[in-house]
């Protein structure tokens, strides 16, 4: 898998423009791929509401970037890790700490990232923008690369499920993105060469939570979505931003 260097999307920010959005990428390989054979930092890294029944399945990203990392340092203010760290394999430890404040972060790292690592996290932050900026203030992350994957506001399925008064939101969200507001953060925060890439959906918790007939609706309505995204990019589960610090 290859992928380009990251440029800056020319947005008019006008109601019809066309977005030069390209194809939709599996997360977790992708995310996976970029994390190969690099020291990585791991914001937000356990994964808490289902990382055990992920575990040895190729779902929970922290475990599939730490089968081709060179050293991953995970930080996650869950409960669920222990005072000393969680050792997840023999190069990967997640420790506890407050995933919010990157120079807070940087300051007590036992690596020097070469790519940062923030899987579905933005969404559940007060500040996604502060956030942002942190690594701009940060002079121990420079030269790095900081990689976020956080779900679409227009998702296709977001769009189907709000035909019938549903929405599919977690409680902990606090906010959701679109592929321009993802470009205006990255703007604002101070960034000058960052790259978009839409997300295929993967329903695996629903999946595993199924058994016979259940189990395999899940998985055919799963590609019969994957392909109008593929057609509509836009309409994708979410969004991988790649940006050079």
């Amino acid at each position: 898998m290859s992928t380009p260097a990251p440029g800056v999307p020319r947005l008019q920010y006008t109601p019809l423009e066309r977005v030069a959005v390209s194809r939709p990428v599996d997360r977790i390989p992708f995310i996976a791929h970029l994390c190969a054979g690099r020291r990585v930092l791991d914001l937000g890294a356990m994964d808490e509401t289902a990382w055990q029944a992920k575990r040895g399945h190729g779902t929970w990203l922290h475990e599939e970037i730490s089968r081709g990392a060179l050293e991953v340092e995970g930080v996650d203010n869950s409960k669920v890790v222990p005072a000393e760290g969680l050792r997840t394999a023999p190069n990967a430890l997640i420790r506890r700490g407050d995933v919010v404040d990157p120079e807070q972060i940087a300051a007590t790292l036992t690596l020097t990232p070469e790519v940062i690592v923030a899987g579905e996290l933005i969404e559940h932050l007060e500040s996604p923008l502060q956030f942002l900026r942190g690594f701009r203030r940060s002079e121990r992350l420079a030269g790095s690369t900081l990689v976020l994957s956080t779900p679409n506001s227009t998702a296709l399925h977001n769009v189907l499920i709000g035909m019938l008064r549903r929405e599919s939101t977690h409680r902990d969200h606090l906010c959701i993105f679109s592929y321009k507001t993802l470009a205006t953060l990255c703007t604002r925060a101070g960034f000058t060469r960052w790259e978009i890439t839409p997300y295929y959906a993967r329903f695996t918790e629903m999946y595993q939570r199924q058994r016979g007939p259940a189990r395999l609706a899940v998985r055919a309505a799963e590609r019969v979505i994957n392909l109008v995204e593929w057609l509509f990019p836009l309409l994708s589960f979410g969004y991988i931003v790649r940006i050079e610090l």
